[in-house]
């Protein structure tokens, strides 16, 4: 058993660290959309700490600490490949532009230390899972494979956004083929199922109080950065839209309106 507040301590100065390190690098290349590639590792950080300082794991810890490297490999990588040779998002251009002057200073904090902090917050289940003693349970093995479902349908939805995408007889054109047909944000649902099922480990682990984590990346992914940010502009700058929100749930899949 090891000291949870220390540990959680060690979890955050590490995630800053890192944060501190990919600031450098937007810094030199004049581009905070960097952070977008390093969220998921942000929040890989607190639990790879907490398994650093256990003399042993159990079998939930090591389930869970797995999914989690899987979950922030990929999703790394696939925001990293789709943003080679693009210019700044347009999210930052916009927070750059309100900021200036002396943005690459003030970003340390705007868009990296805030990330730093909301990477910690998510990532909470995930220390308590991997650190806790209790032993494996039934409610571990539904946590577990309901983050499993996430990861794929998350996977398999940027897969196919991104086939879509290269096709130049798509452009224009609004995605309604594969998972996209039944939710207009197939994958941001993946990311909630991830962090509800990561709970669900966690409170088998004894640490209900983390639900805080999911908690707050749904807000993030319904209210903040994800439907409703994206979706802000997008019926003017993609004709078709309408007619697609008309017919398709805007998060939780179903079958598309006739």
């Amino acid at each position: 058993m090891i000291d949870c507040r220390t540990t959680l301590g060690i979890g955050l100065a590490g995630t800053c660290v890192l944060a501190v390190v990919v600031w450098l690098i937007s810094v030199k290349r004049h581009d905070v959309s960097i952070v977008d590639s390093a969220w998921s590792l942000l929040v890989l950080v607190p639990p790879l700490t907490a398994a650093a300082r256990l003399p042993a794991m159990e079998l939930r810890g090591k389930v869970v600490l797995v999914l989690a490297g899987a979950w922030a490999l990929r999703l790394s990588a696939h925001i990293t490949r789709r943003h080679r040779g693009e210019p700044e998002d347009r999210r930052y251009r916009e927070i750059r532009a309100r900021n200036e002057p002396h943005f690459a200073v003030k970003s340390l904090y705007l868009v990296f230390g805030l990330q730093a902090v909301l990477a910690w917050v998510v990532a909470l289940p995930l220390v308590a899972a991997v650190a806790g003693a209790a032993a494996w349970r039934p409610l571990d093995a539904a946590g577990s494979a309901w983050a499993v479902f996430g990861i794929v349908f998350e996977a398999v939805a940027d897969a196919q956004l991104a086939r879509f995408k290269a096709d130049p007889a798509q452009r224009g054109r609004v995605m309604a083929q594969g998972l996209w047909r039944y939710t207009r944000h197939p994958n941001y649902f993946g990311e909630f199922c991830i962090w509800w099922g990561v709970w669900l480990c966690a409170l088998s682990a004894g640490a209900a109080w983390t639900v805080l984590s999911p908690l707050l990346m749904s807000a993030l992914l319904l209210r903040v950065s994800g439907v409703t940010l994206l979706e802000r502009d997008i019926a003017e700058r993609r004709p078709g839209y309408r007619e697609y929100v008309r017919r398709t749930n805007a998060f939780f899949p179903g079958r598309p309106r006739p």
